[in-house]
């Protein structure tokens, strides 16, 4: 597993120069497989404890599954939870497929308006408290200026022209064409001010080094993940009536693993259950460019 401790130790110190480097930092948590990853990873980075806020943007169309589990570790490892919602559009039904907009107007209210407004303050954030138990209205406004995600570059043709630190405008558009060289582990930290930065940790990790660390380090996962006995699973999570599950017989993380090594999937991309990314041409860039994660 050296190739497991090698990503390990670049992921934790990416982490490390970013919390040392950056004010007004938060992580992102999409309750999938990669940023519960990262989440570990940062627990591992600074002993057990998460120095930033964790931000989920919420929806309201998650896998209920994936909401308990979010809230069951957030108790569990006494994590800083945030999340937040694009309430307007939701009362208005400017969703799909219940109310009157496409699969990628949807996305970009419910998600990519949902983040920037979120990370800036404009909108009501909601913090969970552990002593009620309960979401409330986060009285802290201060916007997220550098922001950690869990993005591989293996995922999607998108993703893979991102960097370690990855800046974006004051509005968070990214200028695919304007990015820092990394050259030989050397990373640019020294942005102008007003600058919104992008972290991502696990940019060199594959699909199969993701389950071979779940694996490892014993890592909790929603079962969705995992074939309950009809035949499929999900191989990448989102919103209920977007994503699909694939046809698999994998049951567990071991089964999984083997799945990847032997080919099984290669005919199949990683987000193949991801309406929204047939309805932007096959990518995510659209959105990406305006935001997106």
């Amino acid at each position: 597993m050296e190739t497991l401790d090698q990503l390990e130790n670049i992921s934790i110190r990416i982490l490390r120069e970013a919390y040392a480097s950056f004010k007004s930092l938060c992580m992102l948590w999409s309750i999938g497989k990669d940023s519960t990853v990262l989440l570990w990873l940062a627990r591992k980075a600074f002993f057990g404890h998460v120095p930033f806020p964790l931000v989920h943007i919420d929806t309201s169309y998650k896998i209920p599954e994936m909401i308990a589990y979010r809230d069951r570790l957030t108790q569990e490892w006494g994590l800083t939870m945030i999340y937040g919602q694009n309430e307007q559009a939701l009362k208005e039904k400017q969703t799909f497929p219940e109310g009157n907009a496409d699969r990628l107007t949807c996305c970009k209210l419910l998600k990519t308006d949902a983040l920037r407004n979120t990370l800036s303050g404009k909108w009501t954030r909601y913090r969970f408290n552990h002593e009620t138990g309960k979401y409330e209205a986060d009285k802290n406004i201060e916007p997220f200026t550098g922001v950690i995600v869990g993005v591989r570059a293996d995922e999607e043709g998108s993703r893979s022209k991102e960097r370690y630190f990855s800046p974006r405008d004051k509005d968070n558009d990214w200028d695919v064409d304007d990015q820092p060289p990394e050259f030989w582990n050397q990373f640019k930290t020294d942005f102008a001010p007003g600058t919104h930065l992008r972290i991502h940790p696990l940019l060199d990790w594959t699909e199969l080094n993701i389950w071979e660390y779940i694996q490892r380090e014993s890592i909790p996962t929603v079962s969705l993940y995992y074939n309950q006995g009809d035949g499929k699973r999900y191989r990448s999570l989102g919103c209920g009536p977007c994503t699909h599950p694939i046809m698999s017989e994998s049951r567990n993380v071991a089964e999984i693993i083997e799945e990847l090594e032997t080919g099984k999937l290669s005919n199949i991309a990683e987000r193949s259950g991801r309406a929204q990314d047939k309805d932007d041409g096959g990518g995510l860039e659209t959105l990406r460019r305006d935001g997106y994660m």
